[in-house]
């Protein structure tokens, strides 16, 4: 089963007034929709473009996998575990928030800054929080924590990619366009795929996309 999420179809949110511009995958906040709370591990998939000078400033995690992707710009990330550092396009950064953490997200430059920040829940809730960042990221991505695996594929025009047979498989469009079983999808469209074995993601134009296989969360949790 395919279900396919366009672009417009994102819930808004953000403060655009404080330069922060949010759109929303999942439920999430206000935005509350109970058919629409998780998929698979994912419990946010959220796009987010901060002007120069914006940012969230310090607030609290706890008991989720944050994967965050920069698109273009640079992500500046302070946390109460000590750590500090500037996040680029091409570098994946990975918060767990285990038993709690606190965290700042800036634009500290002077072009707008695009990332799409990816929340999951782990198996076990609790433990000890860890922080990661993979610069120029060119394998695909484990994060045991949630039973999951993100690819980043980056196809050239006509090129074809299969997609993983899992339970669940979630394909976020970064840039370009791509094909899925007869759909073209844009920048910011997702697809949604459930026990979809021999599907494969082809390129219409050169692009850039996410690709998470997970595991059903029930399964793993027995």
């Amino acid at each position: 089963m395919i279900r396919i999420q366009r672009a417009g179809e994102r819930y808004p949110g953000g403060d655009p007034a404080a330069g922060i511009e949010t759109r929303h995958a999942l439920s999430f906040g206000p935005r509350y929709d109970p058919d629409n709370l998780r998929f698979g591990a994912l419990l946010a998939v959220n796009e987010e473009r901060l002007a120069p000078g914006a940012g969230f400033d310090e607030h609290p995690h706890s008991h989720t996998e944050i994967v965050t992707w920069v698109v273009e710009g640079e992500l500046t990330h302070h946390d109460s575990t000590g750590h500090e550092t500037v996040v680029r396009p091409g570098d994946l950064q990975h918060l767990s928030s285990a038993a709690g953490v606190r965290h700042v997200e800036r634009n500290d430059g002077d072009v707008p800054l695009t990332f799409v920040q990816m929340w999951l829940a782990p198996l076990e809730p609790g433990g000890a929080p860890s922080y990661e960042v993979v610069r120029g990221l060119g394998a695909p991505y484990a994060l045991p924590a949630a039973d999951a695996l993100l690819h980043v594929e980056r196809l050239t025009a006509g090129a074809g990619t299969a997609l993983p047979p899992v339970d669940h498989v979630y394909v976020h469009v970064v840039r370009g366009a791509v094909r899925l079983d007869g759909e073209e999808l844009g920048p910011g469209d997702a697809a949604r795929i459930t026990d979809g074995g021999g599907l494969e993601l082809t390129a219409v134009t050169e692009a850039e996309v996410l690709v998470w296989e997970m595991r059903d969360w029930r399964k793993a949790l027995g």
